[in-house]
C-alpha cells in the first residue's frame, strides 16, 4: 500500500513539474525576478544598514584605575544630561586598567562584539584616544568628559588622539550574509510556494481536480503537488545559481567579494543549510496554501484567504530580519523557536555562528512541524475538494 501511494503521488508530482515547466509562460516566471528589482533593492538596503550597525550599538570605551574610572563614569553621566533623547552619545563601558592599557584599549576596539569607536586610556590629565573612522565625535567626547572628571582638582586634560585604521569587518560581513539568507528564503518561498495555489484554481475551474480525486486518493493529490512544486522550486534555484555564480566570476574582484560573505560556520556547510532550511520553509508554507486554498470556491476567495497567510509570512520575515542582527536575544532565540520563523532565524543564524549542534536541534524540531502541518493541511485538501467538487475517493 505504501508503495502504491507513493508510486501515485510522484505521477502526480511528474504531472505537475512537466505542466509548469514545459509551457511558454515559465520563461516568463523564470525571469520574473528580474521584474522585482525594486524588492531587491529595498533588500539590498536593509542588508547595507545592518553592515553598517546603528547608533545604537555603537560603544565608547573608558580604560581607567578603579578610581579614576567612577570619577569618568560619574562626569560621563553629568554631561549626558544635556542632550535630548536620540541625541546623546554613544553609550560608555568603563574598564579597570590592567598591565597595558593601551594594549587593553586597543584589545577592545579591535573586539567585533563591542561595536565600539573610541577608547580612551588614562591617566585623566595626560589621555591617551583611540579612534575609528567616523569616531572623531566620539573621541571628542571621551576628551570633554576627562576634563569635566579633572574639574574639582584643578588640573586639565590634555588628550593625545590616535587615529586608527577601521575595523574588520568580518562581523558585519557575516551579519549582512544572514540577513541576505533569511530575504532569499523569504523571497523564495512567497514567490514559489504561492504558484501552487493559482495551479489549483486553474485545476477547480477546469474540473481537473475531480479527475485526478477519481483516479488516486487525494492525500496523493496533495503531496504529489507539494513535491512537483517543489522540484520547480529546485529548477529555479539552480538556473538562479548558476547565472549569478558566473556573473560574479567576471567581476575582476570577485575573490575579494566572496571572501567578504564568508559564514562563519564555513560556505560548504552554510549553502547545505540554507537548502535545508528552504526546503522546509518552503513546504511549511506550501502546505498551508494548498490546504487553506482548497477551501475556496472561486480564484477570488482564494486571493483573499492568501492575503492573511502572505501577511504572516512578512511578519516572520521581519521577525527573522531583527534576530538576523540579534540572534541570542530574546527576539532571536524567539524567531529560532517559533516554527513559522525557525528556517529563516536559523539560516541567519548558520552565517553569524559557527555552532553546528543547534542547527541539528533545529532541524528536528522543523521537521516535526512539517509533518504535524502537512498531515493537518492534507485534511483539509480533502475535505475542501470533497465539499466543493462532489467528488468521492477512489476505494482501493
Amino acid at each position: 500500500m505504501t508503495g502504491r501511494f507513493l508510486r501515485q503521488t510522484l505521477v502526480i508530482a511528474r504531472r505537475d513539474f512537466t505542466a509548469i515547466v514545459f509551457t511558454p509562460t515559465f520563461l516568463v516566471f523564470l525571469l520574473a525576478p528580474l521584474l522585482m528589482v525594486g524588492f531587491a533593492a529595498i533588500g539590498g538596503l536593509g542588508a547595507a544598514q545592518l553592515a553598517d550597525g546603528g547608533a545604537e550599538r555603537a560603544r565608547i570605551i573608558a580604560v581607567l584605575p578603579a578610581g579614576e574610572g567612577h570619577a569618568f563614569a560619574a562626569a560621563d553621566t553629568a554631561l549626558r544630561g544635556v542632550f535630548r533623547p536620540g541625541e546623546a552619545p554613544p553609550e560608555l563601558i568603563v574598564e579597570t586598567a590592567g598591565a597595558d592599557p593601551a594594549g587593553q584599549a586597543r584589545a577592545l576596539l579591535d573586539a567585533p562584539a563591542r561595536h565600539a569607536v573610541a577608547a580612551l586610556t588614562g591617566p585623566l590629565d595626560a589621555p591617551t584616544i583611540f579612534y575609528r573612522p567616523h569616531g572623531e565625535r566620539a573621541a571628542n567626547w571621551l576628551g570633554e568628559v576627562a576634563e569635566r572628571a579633572l574639574a574639582g582638582e584643578a588640573r586639565h586634560s590634555t588628550p593625545h588622539r590616535v587615529a586608527l585604521a577601521a575595523a574588520s569587518t568580518a562581523d558585519d560581513s557575516r551579519q549582512s550574509t544572514g540577513f541576505g539568507a533569511v530575504f532569499l528564503i523569504f523571497f523564495l518561498t512567497l514567490l514559489l510556494a504561492g504558484q501552487s495555489v493559482g495551479m489549483l484554481a486553474e485545476e477547480r475551474t477546469n474540473k481537473v481536480i475531480e479527475i485526478l480525486a477519481a483516479a488516486v486518493p487525494l492525500e496523493s493529490v496533495f503531496l504529489g503537488k507539494l513535491v512537483g512544486m517543489f522540484g520547480v522550486a529546485l529548477l529555479f534555484i539552480a538556473f538562479w545559481s548558476m547565472l549569478i555564480g558566473q556573473g560574479l566570476m567576471l567581476l575582476p574582484d570577485h575573490a575579494v567579494l566572496i571572501e567578504r560573505i564568508a559564514p562563519a560556520i564555513g560556505m560548504p556547510l552554510f549553502v547545505l543549510l540554507f537548502l535545508v532550511y528552504f526546503t522546509l520553509a518552503f513546504l511549511l508554507l506550501g502546505a498551508v496554501f494548498l490546504g487553506v486554498g482548497a477551501q475556496a470556491g472561486s480564484m477570488r476567495e482564494i486571493q483573499m484567504l492568501s492575503l492573511p497567510i502572505t501577511l504572516f509570512q512578512v511578519g516572520m520575515f521581519g521577525l527573522s530580519s531583527a534576530a538576523a542582527a540579534r540572534p541570542d536575544s530574546a527576539v532571536g532565540l524567539f524567531a529560532a523557536i517559533f516554527p513559522f520563523s525557525s528556517p529563516f532565524a536559523m539560516a541567519a543564524r548558520a552565517a553569524t555562528s559557527p555552532a553546528v549542534l543547534p542547527h541539528l536541534a533545529a532541524i528536528a524540531w522543523q521537521m516535526a512541524w512539517v509533518a504535524a502541518t502537512v498531515m493537518l493541511a492534507a485534511r483539509l485538501f480533502r475535505r475542501g475538494v470533497l465539499k466543493s467538487g462532489g467528488a468521492a475517493p477512489a476505494r482501493r
